[in-house]
C-alpha cells in the first residue's frame, strides 16, 4: 500500500497494489498491518457501511460532534468526487479541504482521521461507495456543514454534471455553514 500526503495533517490518499491480467485483478482493500504502517494510526474500524448513489447525488458534508468517527472509504463501482474538510477547532489547517476523484477504476481509498467533516459527490450514472468508520453511527451527534459555504471554497466540478445543481438530501440542503458551526459550538477540537 503506497501512501500519498496531503497538505492535510493526517488526511492521506492510499494506493493498493494491484495485479491484473487479461482476466481481470486482485487487490487486498483491507490489512490491518499495511494501513497502521502506511497512516501510523492504531485506532480500530468497528462498522462498515455501503452505499449505491445515482449520477448528480451529492452526500454531505457529515460528520459527528461527538465521537467523531475516522473513515476509509473506496468506490467499487463507478466514480465520485470525494472531499474532506478539516473542522477541529485549533489545527493548523482548520477549515481547509482536500478532494480527489475516487473510483472502481483507480482503486484509491482516502483515509479520513475523526475530527474532518466528509462528503462526495457521483460523477458517473451510479456509485457504490463502500467505508470503514472507527466509530459507530449515532444520529444524534450527527452534523452537517454546508457543501457549498463560500467561506471553504471548495471547487466542485459541476460542470461535469448533466444538470449543475447536485440532488441533496433535505438535512445537507438546510446545513450551516462553519462559521455558525464554530459559533455554536458543534465543532471537534484539535488532538495535539
Amino acid at each position: 500500500m503506497k501512501a500519498i500526503e496531503t497538505a492535510l495533517e493526517g488526511l492521506l490518499i492510499l494506493e493498493p497494489k494491484v495485479f491484473g491480467d487479461s482476466r481481470g485483478f486482485f487487490l487486498e482493500s483491507w490489512n490491518e498491518r499495511s494501513f497502521q504502517a502506511a497512516t501510523g494510526s492504531s485506532l480500530r474500524f468497528v462498522q462498515d457501511n455501503h452505499s449505491r448513489s445515482s449520477h448528480g447525488v451529492l452526500r454531505g458534508l457529515h460528520y459527528q460532534r461527538v465521537q467523531p468517527q475516522g473513515k476509509l472509504v473506496r468506490v467499487t463501482s463507478g466514480s465520485v468526487w470525494d472531499v474532506a474538510v478539516d473542522i477541529r477547532i485549533g489545527s493548523p489547517s482548520f477549515g481547509q479541504s482536500m478532494a480527489c476523484e475516487l473510483s472502481a477504476e483507480n482503486h484509491r481509498q482516502l483515509w479520513i482521521p475523526p475530527g474532518f467533516a466528509h462528503g462526495f459527490l457521483v460523477l458517473s450514472e451510479s456509485a457504490d461507495f463502500l467505508y470503514k468508520t472507527t466509530d459507530y453511527w449515532f444520529p444524534e451527534h450527527e452534523r452537517s456543514l454546508r457543501w457549498n459555504d463560500p467561506a471553504l471554497g471548495i471547487a466542485w466540478p459541476l460542470e461535469r454534471l448533466r444538470d449543475p445543481n447536485p440532488l441533496l438530501a433535505a438535512k445537507d440542503a438546510f446545513a450551516r455553514t462553519l462559521a455558525d458551526l464554530k459559533i455554536a459550538g458543534e465543532l471537534p477540537n484539535f488532538a495535539v
